[in-house]
């Protein structure tokens, strides 16, 4: 191999690093259904817990924490009794909703010709 190659390997690790981290926080079914959810504005844990179909108490709870620690989502706590609790989108988090919608538009426009692909390459590669 030659001498300029020899780093490609850590190069691209390099490069990728900050991309699978993020993408690893926020690409999961659960923190892209809670972005959603909370795009349309403040939310309770509790609407959440309803809204979001399939998440545990625990899931939601620890999804939560990593949204906000990674300064996706603002927890607020009012001081009420018993304690109301709601999680907004920061600003960076509706930057990142307006990508993720393209993404979903894009995912509808192109549907039918992955459908189509999968079909071709299947029936190339399947013994007959």
């Amino acid at each position: 191999m030659s001498r300029s190659h020899t780093n490609v390997s850590e190069e691209v690790t390099d490069a990728a690093c900050p991309l699978v981290e993020v993408l690893d926080h926020v690409a999961g079914k659960w923190s892209i259904s809670i972005l959603v959810a909370a795009a349309r504005g403040p939310i309770r844990f509790t609407e959440l817990e309803r809204s979001i179909e399939g998440i545990s108490r625990r899931m939601l709870t620890l999804t939560l924490r990593r949204l906000e620690r990674d300064g996706l989502l603002t927890r607020t706590v009012h001081p009420t009794v018993p304690p109301k609790v709601e999680y907004s989108l920061t600003d960076m988090a509706r930057e990142l909703y307006s990508y993720l919608t393209g993404l979903v538009e894009w995912a509808e426009r192109h549907r039918g010709a992955i459908a189509r692909a999968r079909t071709s390459y299947d029936a190339a590669v399947s013994p007959s």
